[in-house]
């Protein structure tokens, strides 16, 4: 590509979609960094993301992680503004959010922030690459936030499994290595060499972090000039050392790595396969599309395709195909397969009816009508997108830039036009037996492996798997029908919009019967051919126990089983549902292009209501639930407090473990008898918004009660008025605080956990507001003291809580340098400490913070899933404010400082008489000897211990529910 120099705007056309309003200008800096403008006059934030073209792979020899801890550093402090924390607290305090993260040839740095708060933002931002600081301090305490990283990832199969592709490549090839960093790499090791780390950081930083090497992306509300402007002021600075852009040619696997079997033990009950090919990367070839051709072929659900036959046979639960872990040099094609235990007995017949399937493909040859179709839905999916988050937009984008050319920065990949039958077929042989490599994992190879991978621990063994004995397989494989799929009858060929009459802000309540309401909201936003669709079934019967809860969660996975191939084309043309369980009953979820919604809709409510058990599948079916029951123990520790903490809070429900023990009993008789049960009482709350007029969505959700509550005789009837269920949540009791304690589920974790929950109220506005506030003042300073300062873990948060409609917050920390209690212990002191800081908040702060959360509160939807989700919460918790966001901005701008720490005084406080906490504690390997002590010394000091949590949950008061019951509802 061609450079502007001297920092010229150069104009060239940007490829952007159809309902796109939106701006946009390249322009290239000095210093040579280039830079893509974005103008949106509707956005609600502003936000920018730094490309750095340097990562892990550039590592030096054992500083593993060393670019990693670098992007960690960065946040801390610079020359201009040296007060530690001062950027994330300043974009914190003005209603906005910032990351980043490290892949092997990159590193992003992203924040938005409200639109008056942007320059100066962007000027704390533009330092982190003009003159950072690193001090030694910070350095030394950081490491221990980079090793607790790597503690949390210890233990997820995800995390080890991509380190033993990497260990079992080229010991020279970047893509070898370790790239997350930890103690001993960071700190031991370099010591042990008499390295110091802060002046490697300083080292790696000068040596890479060139401005020819960035590109960097600016989302405004401004017109373009001022934006150019704005940047150029901030932005040439940065040094340009004209560093070459480090490639690291040569592939990451020789033939001692390829034809291989890989039997790997993971942490989780399940069998799965991975089939690895190195192949030619897919960016070269960008409009022809090639492993998008394959992935869309290899990875179809429809009939015919390799995962239908799997299915058939009860072996796989599923599959997915296509390109991962690329760069401009290498790149991988994966196909990735969940087995069934009885597909973990026909590993070679599952192996063959892959290499089939790839040969179906080379003997049919490239098909110009299935190219043709794709292309045709990868175009529509362009042109009418949904609006994302800026923040997420400005991330893609500017990774785009490094790799295509100007006019294809928004594009990207996304639109294969060349039909090229060549270079689909040379895509087509990489994919040989003769240069695969195969991970299989499997619990079942316990005490059957040989071999450790260093950095996670992982079991494995490795033996050698010719080309020519999976052709022997081949031969014997099952003769299934594999064929290509059919076109595809889901493609919308209507786009057009609905004329809304009436501009309606709120949703309405549209219809109403004995049986059903339905609320109705339509587009006045987005204006693009789309819908969304819920209909909740609430069935009393359902909820009623363990067996009848996992009964329904059986029938909703039965449901989308049967639905699964029919459905897979409606998917990949953009009209997506689901159908999942609730804690009464269970719904069904149809969102995407309006113009077939109807057609999906009505054979999803077809299968339901004439549902049959097929045995075979129930099998199957339950053996998935059975193993995701069962590793719920591999679950982080802070998500095991999480969980208890809501089983404590919430009434009427059931835990994980009797749901288990139920599940080895149930068979498929037990659901033929339960289903009609369950159905024979119910009521459907409905909500449909988007592309659709009033009296569509009326005669939808006519044509379901006609289904279910018309026949002859009638599957349902309606509820009972005393029938209605909800959800209702346990009072805490004022001035006291609660605990309650657990060792962690899953003995080799070293992990400990906290969460320390304060229960504030219910649903009302100004308290809504003030509890909202404190949690925005409160955030930052939580994450900096309890995680930059004192170094606690990775995870700490500070964040709100609404169980139905009860608000609180809560503190969550995961840590393997304290136990529980200590933890619990800082996070009072951190109260204690905040306490003075908000007596002594300059009015301007505290005005600056409530402008912040206004300016959050008034933030549109993006887009229709999010609309819809923001209003169905509403009606889910009953609370039917749809105008919250106004009410709330209201009572924000009468609230005063006083009144927040009156609020702060009575609630939060350490000791507060009306203050009541719930500290969940979960104990971690490392901890566990610390389980009893802390028992037993809370006793003597004023705190209630639960020792069961369902004699708790019956000895406390409940708050009462705003679902009154719908036939007494006022409307």
């Amino acid at each position: 590509m061609a450079m502007a120099v001297g920092g010229l705007t150069e104009d060239v056309e940007i490829i952007k979609p159809r309902n796109d309003k939106r701006e946009y200008r390249r322009i290239v800096l000095q210093n040579n960094l280039q830079v893509l403008l974005i103008s949106d006059s509707e956005t609600d934030k502003c936000s920018a993301s730094m490309d750095v073209r340097v990562g892990a792979f550039s590592d030096p020899e054992g500083l593993e992680g060393l670019a990693h801890f670098l992007e960690h550093m960065l946040f801390y402090a610079s020359e201009k503004y040296p007060e530690e924390d001062s950027y994330s607290r300043y974009i914190s305090e003005h209603g906005g959010s910032t990351n980043a993260f490290t892949s092997s040839e990159h590193t992003n740095y992203y924040f938005d922030v409200n639109p008056d708060s942007f320059d100066e933002a962007l000027d704390r931002f533009a330092q982190f690459f003009i003159k950072p600081l690193m001090s030694a301090d910070a350095t030394t305490r950081e490491i221990k936030a980079v090793d607790s990283e790597n503690q949390k990832n210890l233990l997820s199969d995800a995390w080890r499994m991509n380190q033993l592709q990497k260990h079992l490549s080229v010991k020279d090839h970047p893509y070898h290595k370790f790239s997350t960093g930890n103690w001993d790499t960071l700190e031991v090791r370099p010591k042990e060499r008499g390295l110091d780390t802060r002046q490697e950081l300083l080292r790696f930083y000068n040596e890479n972090y060139s401005a020819n090497l960035m590109h960097l992306v600016i989302y405004t509300k401004d017109v373009l000039d001022k934006s150019e402007s704005l940047v150029r002021s901030k932005f040439q600075e940065i040094r340009n050392t004209d560093r070459s852009s480090i490639s690291f040619t040569g592939q990451p696997c020789d033939s001692e790595n390829l034809q291989i079997l890989v039997k790997a033990i993971p942490i989780k009950q399940g069998h799965k396969l991975r089939f690895v090919w190195p192949i030619t990367p897919g960016i070269r070839h960008y409009k022809e599309g090639p492993c998008r051709y394959l992935g869309h072929l290899i990875g179809h659900e429809g009939e015919g395709s390799l995962f239908y036959i799997l299915k058939k046979l009860g072996w796989a639960t599923s599959l997915s195909a296509g390109e991962s872990d690329w760069t401009y040099e290498f790149s991988f094609f994966k196909v990735v397969i969940d087995l069934t235990d009885a597909g973990h007995e026909h590993f070679e017949d599952i192996v063959a009816l892959l290499f089939k399937y790839i040969h179906l493909l080379q003997q049919s040859g490239p098909c110009q009508w299935i190219f043709d179709e794709l292309a045709a839905i990868c175009e529509t999916s362009f042109h009418y997108q949904d609006k994302i988050r800026p923040i997420d937009y400005v991330v893609n984008v500017a990774f785009n830039m490094e790799f295509y050319p100007t006019k294809d920065w928004l594009v990207g990949s996304s639109l294969p036009s060349k039909f090229n039958p060549g270079i689909i077929q040379s895509a087509l042989k990489e994919l040989s037996p003769y240069n695969v490599r195969i991970f299989w994992e499997s619990t079942k190879f316990e005490g059957l492996t040989n071999l450790t991978e260093p950095w996670y621990g992982t079991a494995y063994s490795v033996e050698r798997l010719t080309g020519s004995t999976i052709e022997q397989w081949i031969d014997r494989a099952p003769n299934e029908d594999l064929h290509l799929p059919v076109p595809n009858v889901f493609i919308p060929t209507d786009l057009s919009l609905k004329i809304v009459t009436e501009k309606m802000k709120l949703p309405v309540l549209l219809r109403k019967t004995p049986y059903s309401r339905l609320w109705y909201k339509p587009d006045t936003a987005f204006s693009t051919p789309k819908a969304y669709l819920k209909i909740d079934f609430n069935c009393p019967f359902s909820g009623s126990s363990p067996e009848s809860e996992v009964l329904t969660e059986i029938f909703t996975r039965l449901l989308m089983d049967y639905l699964n191939e029919y459905a897979y084309d409606a998917q990949v043309a953009g009209l997506y549902y689901g159908v999942s369980n609730t804690d009464y009953g269970f719904q069904v979820t149809v969102v995407g292009y309006n113009h077939k919604l109807k057609i999906l809709l009505e054979t999803v409510i077809q299968r339901i209501a004439n549902f049959e058990v097929k045995p075979d599948r129930f099998d199957v079916i339950k053996e998935l639930v059975t193993k995701e029951y069962q590793n719920i123990k591999f679950q982080q520790p802070y998500q095991q407090a999480m969980y208890h903490c809501s089983l404590i809070l919430q009434d009427q429900t059931w835990p994980w473990t009797d749901e288990l023990e139920v599940l080895p009993r149930l068979e498929a008789d037990n659901l033929v008898k339960f289903f009609p049960l369950m159905l024979s009482r119910t009521f459907l709350e409905c909500y449909a918004a988007g592309n659709l007029e009033p009296n569509e969505a009326e005669s939808m959700i006519q044509q379901i009660e006609d289904v279910f509550f018309k026949g002859s005789p009638p599957l349902s009837q309606a509820l009972f008025a005393s029938q209605y269920m909800t959800n209702r949540i346990v009072k805490l009791e004022r001035g006291k605080n609660y605990f309650f304690s657990a060792d962690g589920l899953n003995p080799s974790d070293e992990n400990s956990a906290l969460v320390h929950y304060i229960q504030v109220h219910q649903d009302d506005f100004k308290l809504n507001v003030t509890l909202q506030l404190f949690a925005v003042i409160a955030k930052q300073p939580a994450f900096h003291q309890l995680r930059s300062v004192e170094q606690l873990g990775y995870i700490t948060v500070l964040m709100q809580r609404n169980d139905s409609g009860v608000r609180g917050v809560q503190f969550i920390i995961q840590s393997t340098v304290k136990g529980p209690g200590q933890i619990n212990l800082r996070v009072e002191s951190f109260l204690k400490m905040f306490e003075t800081k908000l007596y002594e908040m300059p009015s301007d702060e505290f005005k600056n913070n409530v402008n912040a959360l206004i300016e959050m509160k008034l933030e549109k939807h993006k887009n229709l899933r999010e609309e819809s989700g923001f209003y169905w919460r509403e009606i889910s918790d009953g609370t039917l404010k749809f105008d919250r966001r106004e009410c709330e901005v209201e009572a924000l701008k009468q609230l005063t400082q006083k009144e927040l720490i009156d609020f702060f005084n009575e609630y939060i406080k350490v000791g507060a008489t009306r203050k009541k906490g719930l500290s969940v504690r979960v104990y971690g390997n490392a901890h566990s000897s610390e389980h009893k002590t802390d028992n037993s010394q809370a006793a003597e000091s004023n705190i209630v211990q639960i020792e069961d949590i369902y004699s708790f949950r019956r000895s406390r008061p409940l708050y009462g529910s705003f679902k009154g019951g719908f036939g007494q509802m006022k409307l």
